[in-house]
């Protein structure tokens, strides 16, 4: 299993968290809540997207919930419509 790549939340597009997991590796995102730091990993096993919070694993089978949930907890960085 290669590295995995750790980020800020925000620091990188979607496009880029979605293409390394899809390479096989995971994702290593830092992020704040309520004051406190904490890391997520996200990954793909080849059928099911996941994302490990230190809480919960939640479980996406499709690309789209995968990038709706990067979008909506602020992983990505936000792009500016032009």
């Amino acid at each position: 299993m290669s590295n995995p790549l750790r980020v800020s939340a925000g620091e990188l597009e979607t496009d880029a968290i979605m293409a390394a997991i899809q390479d096989g590796r995971r994702v290593v995102i830092t992020t704040t809540a309520a004051q406190t730091e904490y890391e997520v990993t996200l990954r793909y096993d080849g059928s099911v997207y996941y994302c490990d919070t230190p809480t919960r694993l939640h479980r996406h089978e499709s690309e789209r919930e995968m990038r709706s949930c990067i979008r909506k907890m602020g992983y990505g960085a936000a792009v500016e419509d032009t």
